[in-house]
């Protein structure tokens, strides 16, 4: 992580709501999901929140690291249809070793659609990668 790395950083992402990213296509598998209304998902709106957070830490780690997603304490109040833009604002509250605390709101034009907290973990790739392997490996393992 580079020293620029501080609380108080702040980045806005905007994302336009395709159908795809709709209730019904979560898990499309699951006729619980696929009769519910066409609305932008809570497990996509997630997703949103958790892809602002990665720009906003990108220019500020260094080469081999990314992030992964930890804790998510938000709601998601407002219903989005598809075609509605919404707007994502990610602020950094905390720098705790490598884990990082967020602050994250999002509006769709229209309303307040959530907010609430998020953190990220700071990974080097490279040993993350790893000790997947070696999990999937004592998995297969296991069932052999």
């Amino acid at each position: 992580m580079k020293p620029t790395l501080q609380p108080g950083l702040t980045h806005r992402f905007s994302y336009t709501v395709p159908a795809n990213k709709t209730v019904p296509h979560l898990f499309p598998e699951a006729a619980e999901f696929t009769a519910m209304p066409q609305v932008l998902a809570t497990g996509f709106f997630v997703g949103l929140l958790e892809w602002t957070c990665i720009q906003l830490l990108a220019p500020h780690l260094d080469a081999g690291e990314g992030s992964l997603g930890i804790h998510v304490d938000v709601g998601h109040t407002a219903a989005t249809p598809p075609g509605l833009t919404v707007t994502v604002d990610a602020e950094l509250i905390a720098v705790d070793g490598r884990k990082v605390s967020f602050k994250v709101r999002a509006h769709d034009g229209v309303d307040l659609i959530g907010e609430g907290r998020h953190e990220r973990f700071v990974v080097a790739w490279d040993r993350f990668n790893a000790k997947v392997a070696d999990k999937a490996k004592a998995a297969a393992a296991a069932r052999s």
